[in-house]
């Protein structure tokens, strides 16, 4: 940070859509969101992506383009009151100098269901555009009245090439030079994180770049000033992708300690329990499957103690769940069998029904041969389209 305090993805956030960098499929010369500012016909929006995709700073160039009042609040921090209070100033807004009054909530997945139903009237009437932002997925995190009334946009994770200019524009801001090996280094580093690559080069700056006169920043600076931090994890960074993932892969691989150690690290960081049980059914149905199909109601089942009881006491639920799961037998032959059918799917588009399956309510259909020859139990008889007779998907791991 500067003397003042403001971080450098602050200080170099851009201000309008020529200078945005990144989401092309979003805000290109045929992206939706584009063609929206300049129709000024801006819906309420739920922006869904991962940490540093650029979320905040599109709400803000929205904003600007239209001329909208913008308030920028933090599920974290905001209270049903400064809901009430940003709404009735909104409405005198409108009704005086009919300016739109965009409402940006960071993080709505934190706010909980009777805090997300007081958006909903005021979303329905106009008074005010809500733009919310989470890295979690709305269909499980965002109610379903808000989410009808909002359009979902998915911003991806920033290109290489498109994070390499943002951290140029970064050095530039402080006056550093960045060898070419550097440059790659932070940018494959930040995975996609623009926020994160540039906070790095920031303290990598003022730790090394500051004390030379050459003021360059190397490779092995970046690596030194990461080394130089304390065990963290960040809910909204890297870390929190990290951990996630190694307590999957440890569950999968039937550690039950690597998984209950990574489980105690969440837990411990305050992770959200519901989003470690939101992970631990899917781990039932796709790595352990048919093995102990019991398993998906064991994992449902903390998920459901999570959301009733909480924390502190959930953790245990949690425990519980790991190490059951940890030591079911894993099979994932429905999960493989799946999407090689869905494969086919895409590949070959609406193939024909055979005939002999089809339904058959009319005479009409009846004459036509629907549901000719059907048999409730066929032995060894594939009912596939016929471009794809005889084709087999699962395969029993037995």
């Amino acid at each position: 940070m500067n003397s003042f305090g403001v971080p450098l993805a602050d200080k170099i956030r851009p201000q309008t859509l020529k200078d945005f960098v990144g989401q092309e499929q979003l805000v290109g010369k045929e992206g939706i969101i584009r063609k929206l500012i300049e129709q000024d016909q801006l819906p309420s929006m739920i922006f869904w992506g991962p940490p540093g995709s650029g979320k905040t700073t599109l709400a803000k160039i929205i904003a600007n383009a239209t001329k909208s009042h913008f308030i920028h609040n933090s599920a974290v921090t905001t209270t049903l009151q400064d809901v009430r209070k940003a709404v009735a100033e909104a409405k005198e807004r409108l009704q005086a100098y009919n300016q739109k009054t965009i409402f940006f909530l960071d993080e709505i997945h934190r706010f909980n269901k009777a805090q997300q139903d007081a958006f909903l009237p005021h979303v329905e009437k106009g008074t005010i555009i809500l733009i919310g932002a989470t890295t979690e997925n709305p269909s499980f995190e965002v109610i379903s009245p808000l989410l009808s009334r909002s359009q979902v946009f998915v911003l991806e994770p920033i290109a290489v090439t498109d994070l390499q200019k943002i951290i140029q524009s970064g050095a530039k801001e402080l006056k550093v030079a960045l060898s070419d090996e550097a440059l790659d280094f932070l940018s494959q580093f930040a995975n996609g994180d623009a926020r994160q690559a540039l906070t790095l080069l920031e303290n990598a700056s003022h730790l090394y770049a500051s004390k030379r006169k050459t003021r360059e920043i190397t490779k092995k600076d970046l690596k030194e000033t990461l080394q130089s931090k304390h065990l963290r994890f960040d809910k909204g960074g890297e870390e929190h992708y990290n951990t996630i993932s190694a307590f999957i892969k440890s569950m999968r691989a039937s550690d039950i300690n690597a998984a209950l150690y990574y489980l105690a690290r969440m837990v411990d960081a305050g992770e959200d329990p519901k989003f470690i049980a939101r992970r631990m059914v899917v781990f039932a149905s796709e790595d352990i499957g048919l093995a102990v199909p019991t398993a998906l109601v064991v994992a449902n089942e903390v998920f459901r103690a999570c959301e009733t009881i909480g924390y502190p006491e959930c953790q245990i639920n949690l425990a519980h769940g790991t190490a059951y799961l940890c030591q079911c037998k894993k099979d994932r032959s429905a999960y493989d069998a799946y999407f090689a059918a869905l494969s086919d799917v895409k590949q070959h588009g609406n193939l024909e029904i055979p005939l002999e399956i089809r339904n058959a309510p009319t005479k009409l259909m009846k004459n036509l041969g629907y549901g000719k020859g059907y048999e409730a139990y066929p032995k060894n008889k594939s009912l596939l389209p016929e471009k794809l007779k005889g084709k087999k998907y699962y395969q029993s791991e037995e």
